[in-house]
Protein backbone atom coordinates (compact mmCIF):
# COMPACT_ATOMS: atom_id res chain seq x y z
CA UNK A 1 0.00 0.00 0.00
CA UNK A 2 0.95 3.52 -0.64
CA UNK A 3 2.55 4.38 2.77
CA UNK A 4 0.89 8.12 1.61
CA UNK A 5 -2.69 6.60 1.65
CA UNK A 6 -2.14 4.73 4.49
CA UNK A 7 -1.25 7.50 6.80
CA UNK A 8 -4.14 9.40 5.53
CA UNK A 9 -6.18 6.71 6.82
CA UNK A 10 -4.09 6.69 9.75
CA UNK A 11 -4.57 10.56 10.23
CA UNK A 12 -8.39 9.78 10.02
CA UNK A 13 -8.48 7.06 12.09
CA UNK A 14 -7.03 9.44 14.76
CA UNK A 15 -9.73 12.45 14.32
CA UNK A 16 -12.27 9.44 14.91
CA UNK A 17 -11.10 8.06 18.17
CA UNK A 18 -10.72 11.96 19.05
CA UNK A 19 -14.54 13.02 18.07
CA UNK A 20 -16.11 10.24 19.22
CA UNK A 21 -14.31 9.87 22.70
CA UNK A 22 -13.83 13.59 23.65
CA UNK A 23 -17.12 14.58 21.97
CA UNK A 24 -18.96 12.69 24.79
CA UNK A 25 -17.01 14.95 27.24
CA UNK A 26 -17.68 18.03 25.21
CA UNK A 27 -21.66 16.69 25.55
CA UNK A 28 -21.44 15.84 29.02
CA UNK A 29 -19.80 19.32 29.85
CA UNK A 30 -22.24 21.12 27.82
CA UNK A 31 -25.41 19.22 29.83
CA UNK A 32 -24.69 20.62 33.11
CA UNK A 33 -27.30 23.43 33.13
CA UNK A 34 -29.97 21.05 31.30
CA UNK A 35 -29.52 18.19 34.03
CA UNK A 36 -28.45 19.27 37.13
CA UNK A 37 -30.41 20.66 39.39
CA UNK A 38 -28.20 20.79 42.54
CA UNK A 39 -23.95 20.76 43.45
CA UNK A 40 -24.55 16.99 43.80
CA UNK A 41 -25.73 16.22 40.14
CA UNK A 42 -23.51 18.55 38.74
CA UNK A 43 -20.83 16.29 41.16
CA UNK A 44 -22.56 13.28 39.35
CA UNK A 45 -22.19 14.41 35.88
CA UNK A 46 -18.36 15.34 36.28
CA UNK A 47 -17.57 12.30 37.67
CA UNK A 48 -18.80 9.75 34.92
CA UNK A 49 -15.81 11.53 32.41
CA UNK A 50 -13.97 12.29 35.57
CA UNK A 51 -11.02 9.28 34.99
CA UNK A 52 -11.11 9.12 31.55
CA UNK A 53 -11.73 13.11 30.16
CA UNK A 54 -8.26 13.73 30.22
CA UNK A 55 -7.44 10.65 28.22
CA UNK A 56 -9.56 11.04 25.32
CA UNK A 57 -8.10 14.35 25.09
CA UNK A 58 -4.85 12.76 24.32
CA UNK A 59 -6.29 11.36 20.91
CA UNK A 60 -6.09 15.19 19.60
CA UNK A 61 -2.53 15.64 20.25
CA UNK A 62 -1.20 12.36 18.83
CA UNK A 63 -3.79 13.05 15.49
CA UNK A 64 -1.95 16.40 15.76
CA UNK A 65 1.71 14.97 15.78
CA UNK A 66 0.75 12.51 13.44
CA UNK A 67 -0.19 15.43 11.07
CA UNK A 68 2.94 17.65 11.69
CA UNK A 69 5.53 14.18 10.74
CA UNK A 70 3.05 12.66 8.10
CA UNK A 71 1.76 15.54 6.03
CA UNK A 72 3.95 18.56 7.33
CA UNK A 73 2.24 20.91 4.23
CA UNK A 74 -0.93 20.03 5.23
CA UNK A 75 -0.18 21.03 9.00
CA UNK A 76 1.73 24.28 8.43
CA UNK A 77 -1.10 25.21 5.86
CA UNK A 78 -3.74 24.52 8.32
CA UNK A 79 -2.87 25.68 12.02
CA UNK A 80 -1.23 29.00 9.77
CA UNK A 81 -4.34 29.82 8.29
CA UNK A 82 -6.45 28.48 11.46
CA UNK A 83 -4.91 29.73 13.64
CA UNK A 84 -7.07 31.58 15.46
CA UNK A 85 -10.22 28.81 15.83
CA UNK A 86 -7.57 26.80 16.99
CA UNK A 87 -6.46 28.81 19.27
CA UNK A 88 -9.84 29.32 20.78
CA UNK A 89 -10.40 25.98 20.80
CA UNK A 90 -6.81 25.19 22.50
CA UNK A 91 -8.13 28.04 24.92
CA UNK A 92 -11.41 26.49 26.15
CA UNK A 93 -9.44 22.75 26.29
CA UNK A 94 -7.29 24.34 28.77
CA UNK A 95 -10.25 26.18 30.22
CA UNK A 96 -12.57 23.33 30.62
CA UNK A 97 -9.05 20.88 31.95
CA UNK A 98 -8.76 23.97 35.05
CA UNK A 99 -11.67 24.02 35.91
CA UNK A 100 -12.78 20.16 36.32
CA UNK A 101 -9.41 20.59 38.50
CA UNK A 102 -10.49 24.06 40.62
CA UNK A 103 -14.23 23.84 41.14
CA UNK A 104 -14.20 21.50 43.99
CA UNK A 105 -11.13 23.11 45.70
CA UNK A 106 -13.46 26.27 47.71
CA UNK A 107 -16.91 25.40 49.11
CA UNK A 108 -18.42 29.07 47.99
CA UNK A 109 -21.37 28.27 45.51
CA UNK A 110 -20.00 31.54 43.46
CA UNK A 111 -16.51 30.24 42.81
CA UNK A 112 -18.37 26.53 41.74
CA UNK A 113 -20.78 28.17 39.53
CA UNK A 114 -18.00 30.06 37.82
CA UNK A 115 -15.85 26.75 37.17
CA UNK A 116 -19.19 25.40 36.00
CA UNK A 117 -19.79 28.01 33.79
CA UNK A 118 -16.37 27.74 32.52
CA UNK A 119 -17.35 24.04 31.92
CA UNK A 120 -20.03 24.03 29.86
CA UNK A 121 -18.29 26.91 27.71
CA UNK A 122 -15.20 25.24 27.35
CA UNK A 123 -17.24 22.23 26.01
CA UNK A 124 -19.21 24.28 23.42
CA UNK A 125 -16.79 26.38 21.80
CA UNK A 126 -14.68 23.45 20.89
CA UNK A 127 -18.20 21.09 19.66
CA UNK A 128 -18.63 24.08 17.38
CA UNK A 129 -15.32 25.42 16.28
CA UNK A 130 -14.42 21.59 15.14
CA UNK A 131 -16.93 21.35 12.92
CA UNK A 132 -16.54 24.95 11.35
CA UNK A 133 -12.96 24.10 10.80
CA UNK A 134 -13.32 20.44 9.27
CA UNK A 135 -16.42 21.80 7.12
CA UNK A 136 -13.78 24.63 5.79
CA UNK A 137 -11.37 22.04 5.00
CA UNK A 138 -13.86 19.78 2.90
CA UNK A 139 -15.22 23.27 1.45
CA UNK A 140 -12.15 24.12 0.36
CA UNK A 141 -10.51 27.30 1.11
CA UNK A 142 -8.45 30.00 -0.75
CA UNK A 143 -4.65 29.19 -1.27
CA UNK A 144 -1.69 30.89 -2.90
CA UNK A 145 0.64 29.06 -4.75
CA UNK A 146 2.55 28.31 -1.96
CA UNK A 147 -0.32 26.70 -0.49
CA UNK A 148 -0.44 29.61 2.38
CA UNK A 149 -4.66 30.37 3.50
CA UNK A 150 -5.25 34.10 2.14
CA UNK A 151 -8.29 34.46 3.51
CA UNK A 152 -9.85 36.17 6.67
CA UNK A 153 -11.07 34.45 10.09
CA UNK A 154 -14.72 35.54 8.62
CA UNK A 155 -14.17 34.39 5.43
CA UNK A 156 -14.21 30.59 7.76
CA UNK A 157 -17.70 31.93 8.84
CA UNK A 158 -19.38 30.92 5.87
CA UNK A 159 -23.18 29.11 5.65
CA UNK A 160 -21.69 25.56 5.45
CA UNK A 161 -18.89 25.68 7.92
CA UNK A 162 -21.55 27.08 10.23
CA UNK A 163 -24.08 24.38 9.28
CA UNK A 164 -21.12 21.75 10.23
CA UNK A 165 -20.18 23.41 13.60
CA UNK A 166 -24.13 23.34 14.60
CA UNK A 167 -23.67 19.16 13.63
CA UNK A 168 -20.96 18.66 15.76
CA UNK A 169 -22.33 20.56 18.37
CA UNK A 170 -25.59 19.06 18.19
CA UNK A 171 -24.21 15.77 17.87
CA UNK A 172 -21.46 16.09 20.68
CA UNK A 173 -24.20 16.98 23.09
CA UNK A 174 -26.82 14.21 22.23
CA UNK A 175 -23.66 11.96 22.44
CA UNK A 176 -22.78 13.22 25.52
CA UNK A 177 -26.06 13.31 26.72
CA UNK A 178 -27.13 9.76 26.19
CA UNK A 179 -23.59 8.95 28.14
CA UNK A 180 -25.16 10.24 31.48
CA UNK A 181 -27.92 7.74 30.34
CA UNK A 182 -25.60 4.80 30.35
CA UNK A 183 -23.27 6.03 33.52
CA UNK A 184 -26.14 7.14 35.86
CA UNK A 185 -28.93 5.95 37.58
CA UNK A 186 -31.93 7.46 38.95
CA UNK A 187 -33.33 10.62 38.50
CA UNK A 188 -30.52 11.87 36.73
CA UNK A 189 -30.95 9.07 33.86
CA UNK A 190 -34.32 9.63 33.33
CA UNK A 191 -33.60 13.64 32.64
CA UNK A 192 -30.77 12.45 30.72
CA UNK A 193 -32.81 9.68 28.45
CA UNK A 194 -35.31 12.22 27.91
CA UNK A 195 -32.95 15.35 27.29
CA UNK A 196 -31.17 12.81 24.72
CA UNK A 197 -34.19 12.00 22.66
CA UNK A 198 -35.09 15.76 21.93
CA UNK A 199 -31.85 16.81 21.18
CA UNK A 200 -31.11 13.41 18.56
CA UNK A 201 -34.64 15.15 17.00
CA UNK A 202 -33.05 18.46 16.35
CA UNK A 203 -29.46 16.65 15.66
CA UNK A 204 -30.95 14.50 13.27
CA UNK A 205 -32.34 17.50 11.01
CA UNK A 206 -29.22 19.49 11.11
CA UNK A 207 -26.73 16.54 10.60
CA UNK A 208 -29.06 15.23 7.92
CA UNK A 209 -28.98 19.17 5.95
CA UNK A 210 -25.07 19.10 6.50
CA UNK A 211 -24.86 15.80 4.74
CA UNK A 212 -27.12 15.86 2.35
CA UNK A 213 -25.18 19.56 1.57
CA UNK A 214 -22.26 17.56 2.14
CA UNK A 215 -22.90 14.85 -0.49
CA UNK A 216 -24.28 17.24 -3.00
CA UNK A 217 -21.45 19.63 -3.34
CA UNK A 218 -18.28 17.87 -2.42
CA UNK A 219 -19.72 13.91 -2.29
CA UNK A 220 -17.74 10.90 -3.89
CA UNK A 221 -19.28 7.49 -4.14
CA UNK A 222 -17.70 6.27 -0.61
CA UNK A 223 -18.70 9.42 1.03
CA UNK A 224 -22.50 9.37 -0.02
CA UNK A 225 -22.69 5.47 1.54
CA UNK A 226 -20.59 6.85 4.85
CA UNK A 227 -22.94 9.62 5.48
CA UNK A 228 -26.16 7.48 4.33
CA UNK A 229 -25.15 4.64 6.98
CA UNK A 230 -24.36 7.47 9.75
CA UNK A 231 -27.75 8.94 9.43
CA UNK A 232 -29.34 5.36 9.82
CA UNK A 233 -27.08 4.96 12.92
CA UNK A 234 -28.56 8.49 14.18
CA UNK A 235 -31.98 8.05 13.66
CA UNK A 236 -31.47 4.24 15.24
CA UNK A 237 -29.63 5.44 17.84
CA UNK A 238 -32.16 7.83 19.28
CA UNK A 239 -34.73 5.40 19.08
CA UNK A 240 -32.88 3.40 21.12
CA UNK A 241 -32.32 5.64 23.78
CA UNK A 242 -36.34 6.27 23.71
CA UNK A 243 -36.67 2.25 24.45
CA UNK A 244 -34.39 2.79 27.16
CA UNK A 245 -31.23 1.03 25.14
CA UNK A 246 -28.67 3.20 26.19
CA UNK A 247 -25.58 0.72 25.53
CA UNK A 248 -27.35 0.24 21.75
CA UNK A 249 -27.67 4.31 21.61
CA UNK A 250 -24.31 5.16 23.10
CA UNK A 251 -22.65 2.46 20.46
CA UNK A 252 -24.46 3.82 17.73
CA UNK A 253 -23.72 7.22 18.37
CA UNK A 254 -20.44 6.52 18.49
CA UNK A 255 -20.72 5.10 14.99
CA UNK A 256 -22.48 8.03 13.84
CA UNK A 257 -19.61 10.50 14.52
CA UNK A 258 -17.11 8.00 13.41
CA UNK A 259 -19.17 7.38 10.24
CA UNK A 260 -19.70 11.36 9.72
CA UNK A 261 -16.26 12.14 10.18
CA UNK A 262 -14.70 9.16 7.80
CA UNK A 263 -17.16 10.38 4.91
CA UNK A 264 -15.63 13.84 5.49
CA UNK A 265 -12.44 12.56 5.19
CA UNK A 266 -13.40 10.09 1.92
CA UNK A 267 -15.48 13.34 0.38
CA UNK A 268 -11.80 15.12 0.89
CA UNK A 269 -9.32 12.55 -0.61
CA UNK A 270 -7.01 12.73 -2.43
CA UNK A 271 -6.81 16.42 -1.73
CA UNK A 272 -5.72 17.00 2.12
CA UNK A 273 -6.69 20.63 2.15
CA UNK A 274 -8.60 21.99 -1.67
CA UNK A 275 -7.90 25.42 -2.80
CA UNK A 276 -11.45 26.92 -3.65
CA UNK A 277 -9.56 29.71 -5.40
CA UNK A 278 -7.32 27.69 -8.03
CA UNK A 279 -7.45 23.77 -7.91
CA UNK A 280 -3.56 24.06 -9.01
CA UNK A 281 -3.08 25.43 -5.73
CA UNK A 282 -4.69 22.39 -3.51
CA UNK A 283 -2.67 20.44 -1.46
CA UNK A 284 -2.56 16.92 -1.90
CA UNK A 285 -1.78 13.62 -0.19
CA UNK A 286 1.55 13.33 -2.38
CA UNK A 287 2.40 16.79 -2.28
CA UNK A 288 2.02 17.66 1.21
CA UNK A 289 3.53 14.09 2.87
CA UNK A 290 6.71 13.60 4.42
CA UNK A 291 9.38 11.25 2.23
CA UNK A 292 9.01 7.55 2.05
CA UNK A 293 11.45 7.01 4.61
CA UNK A 294 10.06 9.30 7.40
CA UNK A 295 6.67 7.62 6.27
CA UNK A 296 8.18 4.20 7.28
CA UNK A 297 9.55 4.57 10.42
CA UNK A 298 6.12 6.04 11.53
CA UNK A 299 4.79 2.96 10.16
CA UNK A 300 6.52 0.42 12.74
CA UNK A 301 6.05 3.18 15.24
CA UNK A 302 2.37 3.45 14.90
CA UNK A 303 2.68 -0.66 14.75
CA UNK A 304 4.14 -0.81 17.87
CA UNK A 305 2.79 1.24 20.36
CA UNK A 306 -1.06 1.76 18.39
CA UNK A 307 -2.44 -1.36 19.68
CA UNK A 308 -0.55 -0.89 23.13
CA UNK A 309 -2.61 2.52 23.04
CA UNK A 310 -6.04 0.92 22.61
CA UNK A 311 -5.54 -2.03 24.79
CA UNK A 312 -4.51 0.58 27.80
CA UNK A 313 -7.64 2.96 27.09
CA UNK A 314 -9.44 0.27 26.91
CA UNK A 315 -8.63 -1.40 30.43
CA UNK A 316 -9.34 2.29 31.78
CA UNK A 317 -12.92 1.91 30.39
CA UNK A 318 -13.49 -1.33 32.11
CA UNK A 319 -11.89 -0.12 35.13
CA UNK A 320 -14.39 2.79 35.70
CA UNK A 321 -17.55 0.91 33.81
CA UNK A 322 -19.89 1.32 37.07
CA UNK A 323 -22.55 4.20 37.06
CA UNK A 324 -21.76 7.04 39.13
CA UNK A 325 -24.91 8.02 41.32
CA UNK A 326 -25.73 10.60 43.77
CA UNK A 327 -25.17 8.19 46.95
CA UNK A 328 -20.92 8.26 45.57
CA UNK A 329 -20.64 11.86 45.95
CA UNK A 330 -19.46 12.59 49.53
CA UNK A 331 -21.47 14.78 52.09
CA UNK A 332 -18.54 17.53 52.00
CA UNK A 333 -18.11 17.67 48.47
CA UNK A 334 -21.81 18.37 47.80
CA UNK A 335 -21.75 21.97 49.37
Amino acid sequence: MDLTILWFGIVGFLFVGYFVLDGFDFGVGMSLPFLSKDDTDRRVLINTIGPVWDLNETWVIVAGASLFAAFPEWYATLFSGFYLPLLLILAALILRGVSFEYRHQRPEKAWKARFDRMIVVGSAVPAFLWGVAFANIVRGVPLDANHDYIGGFFGLLNPYALLGGLTTLLLFFTHGVVFVALKTDGEIRQRARRLATRSGIAAIAVAASFLVWTSLAYGTPTSVLLSGAAAVALVVAVLANRAGGEKLAFGLMAATIGLAVLSLFSALFPDVMPASNDPANSLTIANASSSEYTLTIMSWVALIFLPLILAYQGFTYWIFRKRVTRAHIPVDAAH
